[in-house]
């Protein structure tokens, strides 16, 4: 994308430098992957919603979390099945599944079909692409 082209949520890729940290960056908007364990929100267990790090979307609750020991954190399900967007990914030599969020295309992770009961799925979301808000 040149720094003219818009996204889905209408910012420039420019605008997108100013307003994000450089690892939010790399991962929102280069379809970066901060390192395994290393996420601020890998353990949290509190009641509470995540949310898109970019554009603020409600993309998971703290009941839909679950303890993978893959190093990022993960979700059987999303809040809202229209919160995300799945493409076929086939970087790096592999065949994934590309989670994105639906209001502003940044990228999150990736979804597998490892998951628990209720889906069967796992979404492995980076932290650094999102932000947590405590239930109050």
């Amino acid at each position: 994308m040149d720094e003219q082209t818009s996204d889905p949520a209408g910012r420039t890729e420019a605008e997108w430098r100013e307003l994000l940290s450089e690892a939010e960056y790399h991962v929102l908007r280069e379809r970066g992957t901060e390192p395994k364990f290393s996420g601020e929100l890998l353990e949290v267990s509190q009641a509470g919603t995540f949310r898109c790090a970019g554009c603020g979307a409600e993309l998971f609750t703290s009941d839909q979390k679950f303890d993978s020991n893959s190093g990022w954190p993960s979700f059987y399900d999303v809040l809202d099945s229209g919160a995300i967007e799945t493409e076929l990914d086939t970087r790096h030599g592999m065949q994934r599944i590309e989670v994105s969020c639906a209001n502003c295309g940044g990228h999150l992770g990736h979804v597998f079909e490892d998951g628990p009961d209720p889906t069967g799925k796992r979404y492995c979301i980076n932290s650094v692409a999102l932000d947590f808000d405590p239930a109050e």
